[in-house]
């Protein structure tokens, strides 16, 4: 008797085990189907990218030279080390770091900045140190101080390359003592 009930144990302990694994094995298969139809809308919803030598073949004459540097992918490019100064202040000097990415358009663009770095760094450190405590604590004086930067880099670039290269001169950490 002892023999029939450890037969009836196991055979419910088999049929438990397998519907536990069954409703596992579904779980896992809707969580795949989840996963494939979102990774399908996401990439299905765009539309190919041009390249800039293709647009600016069709652009119309009309276009400005600014309009045509804005086509492409937008990439940023990492200065290597933080900007590290010394600003005057209203009691004391201030010691300043800040973190800059640029951002360019097209990869072309972002390989001839990478080549040109050393040239960059050295323009934005000018302007950087130039700059006043007072201005760097308003967000009004950051954005002049942004500004400032990409012409003198812009300007910098062209005189080497030919080509502006920058679109953007951002911040991604701003420290004073």
């Amino acid at each position: 008797m002892a023999e029939e009930d450890n037969q009836v144990e196991d055979q419910e302990q088999t049929a438990s085990g397998k519907k536990k694994w069954l409703i596992m094995g579904g779980a896992g298969a809707v969580l795949v189907i989840i996963v494939v139809i979102v990774v399908w809308l996401m990439m299905g919803g765009e539309e190919p990218a041009t390249t800039p030598q293709a647009s600016s073949a069709e652009a119309p004459a009309s276009q400005s030279a600014e309009e045509t540097a804005q086509v492409g992918n937008a990439l940023y490019v990492g200065m290597p080390r933080p900007f590290v100064f010394i600003v005057p202040g209203d009691a004391r000097e201030r010691t300043v770091q800040i973190s800059v990415q640029l951002m360019v358009r097209g990869e072309q663009s972002e390989e001839l900045t990478k080549r040109h770095i050393p040239l960059i760094e050295g323009t934005l450190h000018e302007v950087f140190s130039s700059s006043t405590a007072d201005e760097l604590r308003t967000a009004e004086g950051k954005q002049r101080i942004r500004e400032l930067a990409l012409q003198q880099v812009r300007s910098a670039l062209e005189s080497v390359t030919g080509q502006g290269l920058v679109e953007k001169v951002l911040f991604t950490g701003l420290v004073m003592q």
